[in-house]
């Protein structure tokens, strides 16, 4: 989630561009950072034959499941005696009881989600004040420049990767180079070379300030259906950000990265929520996200294969101004990275695949 604020006021305002999935709740009651359990221990990967049995149904079904307005994703999730099922995302309760109990034998499970959206757009360490250079990631940031229609927007820088001998900041495409069009109130868009601000605009009331830039954007927009990933990077100024890559709360991560699993236990470190645990809750999910082409401007649409899908209750795990958070393993020593987190409902949360958007980028995480 991305983080938008109003330029003449300190207003935030809680927005959630990818998936029709949207966070509103802040802090609420219990301790969101405590450690979730693992259902008895059971996690379904990828590596199951069983599980990429019924990956291999749900993908066979989704296109005619999501055909339906109603339905906004789909996934591989877990009953709750352990089993593999497909899980269907809604975006309403209107037709829960007409979504079938299985399909080809294969047991579903119903969650009204509502809609997914990019969570673009508030968390004891604070993850919004100016940091001491070298910086730490998990905080908060995006372009310099992301202002459009009174508003400024943000959200945080997730992690730090690396080619050969340059570093680069890792957070989503629609936090780093989030305006995508000129429009008459606002005729510029994201360019290459455009600084990348500790704090971002949304908590320094959308100032531009020049001593916060610690990074200038490398890569545009990402948001596209073909590349299926929402990730950007801006190449690291030189002393502005830890060159071992630490994150608040976490520390310092490891190198080598984890394949998703279900009800495996994570947790991330972002601007709004801070530090917060969870567990995957699905895999292979297909999930149609809502995005804004410039701050508070139109809005699109991108759908996206191959997610992890992380439960979110009441937004306790991640909420707006989250997007661009690195989720982990929730272990306490350098943690494996699995997912680039960008988007989410009041219910679930959703990430890309860390390996999909290193992929992309032709990077590798800077950890030990």
């Amino acid at each position: 989630m991305k983080h938008f604020a109003l330029s003449s006021k300190l207003v935030l305002v809680l927005l959630i561009v990818a998936v029709a999935f949207v966070g509103c709740s802040k802090k609420e009651e219990s301790t969101p950072s405590s450690p979730v359990g693992n259902n008895e221990g059971i996690l379904l990967s990828a590596a199951n034959p069983q599980v990429r049995a019924v990956m291999a149904i749900q993908d066979k079904h989704t296109q005619r499941l999501m055909a339906d307005p109603e339905v906004v994703g789909t996934a591989t999730g877990m009953t709750t005696d352990g089993k593999p099922a497909i899980l269907i995302l809604l975006k309403s309760d209107l037709k829960k009881y007409e979504m079938p109990a299985s399909i080809e034998g294969v047991p579903v499970i119903v969650e009204v989600s509502g809609p997914i959206k990019a969570m673009k757009g508030s968390g004891g360490v604070s993850h919004t004040a100016r940091q001491t250079r070298p910086i730490q990631l998990g905080t908060s940031g995006g372009n310099a420049y992301d202002l459009a229609n009174g508003y400024c927007c943000s959200g945080t820088l997730g992690a730090l990767v690396t080619s050969g001998s340059t570093q680069y900041v890792l957070s989503n495409s629609h936090v780093l180079a989030h305006d995508i069009i000129a429009s008459a109130g606002d005729p510029d868009v994201a360019q290459i070379g455009d600084p990348i601000d500790q704090p971002g605009l949304i908590d320094v009331n959308c100032q531009a300030i020049p001593n916060d830039y610690v990074a200038y954007l490398s890569t545009l927009s990402s948001l596209s259906p073909a590349r299926n990933v929402d990730c950007a990077m801006g190449e690291v100024i030189a002393g502005k950000v830890r060159t071992d890559g630490a994150i608040l709360e976490v520390g310092t991560i490891s190198a080598t990265t984890i394949a998703p699993a279900v009800n495996v236990a994570v947790k991330k470190s972002g601007r709004t929520t801070g530090l917060t645990r969870s567990a995957i809750s699905g895999i292979n999910a297909s999930v149609t996200v809502g995005y804004d082409k410039e701050c508070n401007g139109a809005t699109f649409n991108v759908s996206y294969t191959g997610q992890i899908l992380i439960k979110n209750l009441r937004s306790k795990f991640l909420n707006s101004g989250d997007s661009g958070s690195l989720m982990v393993q929730d272990v306490t020593t350098n943690p494996k990275a699995v997912g680039l987190l960008y988007a989410g409902s009041s219910t679930i949360a959703v990430a890309n695949p860390i390996d999909d958007v290193l992929n992309y980028l032709h990077v590798t995480m800077v950890g030990q």
